[in-house]
C-alpha cells in the first residue's frame, strides 16, 4: 500500500451553520494539510444547484487552491465537458497551467453534474451535448496540441502539457479512456458494482499513446475520517442515511460530503447540511 498515491476529491461542501466563504477557506486548509502529508492530488468536482455544494465554478477554485499551495497537483474531478465549450476549457486550464506550471490536472466527465432543469439552464437547448463527449475530448486535446484545423487557437493552452483524465462510472467511459490512451478515474464511490468490470475492460483495451504508455487507474472511494473512531462512526451515519434514502426512494438528504476540520475544532451538528 505504501507504493500507492493518495489524493483527495473536494466538493467544497457547505457545512450547516457555516458560509460558502468558510467552505472555501476550509478547502484551502485541507489542501495545505494534504500537501504536508504527501498527498499527490487535490481535485474539485463540478456540481450545480446544490445548496450544500459550492464547487460550481470549478476552475476558479482550482486556481485559488493552487495559489495557496506549493507542490500538490490541483485539478478537476471533474469538469463536466458537455456543460462547456472545448475551446473555453482549453483556455481556462491553459491559463491555470501557465500560472502554476506542472501542477494542473484536467479530469473530464460526461454527466451534467446536476438535475435536468439545471442542465437545461446551463446548456440551453443543446441537451444532446453528452452524446458528443468523445469528440469534445478530442477537441480539447487538439487545442492543447495546436493541431486544430479550424483556424482557432487556445491562447493560453496551445503547446502545454496538461494531463487529461477520463472520469466515469460506466463501461463506455472505460472504453473511451482505453482507446484514447488516457488515464482513467472510476467513480466507485457511487457506482461500485461496475468497478472491477470497468477497470478490467480499460486495461485489456488500452492503447498506448503519446500521453500514456500503459494503463493508469484512480479508484474513487468514500472515506470517513475523524480524530476518534466514535467521531468517524457518528459522521458515517449521514452517508448511511443518504444511501438509505436512495435505496428506499425516500431521499430526504442531499448530503454529498462532510468535512471535519479538527484544526479549528469544527464538528458538524446532528442535522444534515441541507434538506432538498
Amino acid at each position: 500500500m505504501a507504493a500507492i498515491n493518495y489524493s483527495i476529491l473536494d466538493l467544497a461542501t457547505v457545512i450547516e451553520g457555516h458560509t460558502i466563504a468558510d467552505s472555501f477557506n476550509y478547502s484551502v486548509a485541507n489542501a495545505q494539510q494534504a500537501e504536508a502529508l504527501g498527498y499527490t492530488r487535490y481535485w474539485f468536482a463540478e456540481h450545480h444547484n446544490m445548496a450544500s455544494v459550492a464547487s460550481s465554478a470549478t476552475s476558479l477554485l482550482i486556481g485559488h487552491v493552487a495559489g495557496k499551495t506549493a507542490t500538490i497537483r490541483v485539478g478537476s474531478g471533474g469538469i463536466m465537458l458537455p456543460n462547456h465549450s472545448p475551446l473555453v476549457v482549453a483556455e481556462q486550464f491553459g491559463t491555470l497551467e501557465t500560472l502554476y506550471p506542472g501542477r494542473i490536472d484536467l479530469g473530464l466527465g460526461r454527466a451534467p453534474g446536476s438535475d435536468q432543469a439545471t442542465a437545461l439552464a446551463i446548456r440551453g437547448q443543446n441537451m444532446n451535448a453528452a452524446f458528443h463527449f468523445p469528440q469534445d475530448v478530442a477537441s480539447v486535446q487538439h487545442y492543447f496540441a495546436g493541431d486544430h484545423t479550424n483556424g482557432v487557437n487556445a491562447v493560453p493552452g496551445e503547446g502545454l502539457d496538461i494531463p487529461i483524465w477520463i472520469l466515469g462510472s460506466s463501461l463506455d467511459s472505460a472504453k473511451l479512456a482505453a482507446t484514447r490512451g488516457l488515464p482513467y478515474a472510476f467513480a466507485s464511490h457511487f457506482a461500485p458494482a461496475y468497478f472491477f468490470q470497468a477497470i478490467e475492460l480499460y486495461r485489456n483495451m488500452f492503447k498506448p499513446s503519446r500521453y500514456l504508455s500503459k494503463p493508469y487507474v484512480i479508484a474513487c472511494v468514500n472515506v470517513v475520517a475523524a480524530d476518534t473512531d466514535a467521531d468517524a462512526e457518528y459522521l458515517a451515519t449521514s452517508l448511511q442515511q443518504l444511501f438509505k434514502g436512495i435505496i428506499t426512494a425516500g431521499g430526504d438528504f442531499c448530503l454529498l460530503q462532510w468535512k471535519v476540520w479538527t484544526a479549528s475544532g469544527v464538528l458538524p451538528s446532528g442535522k444534515p447540511p441541507c434538506r432538498c
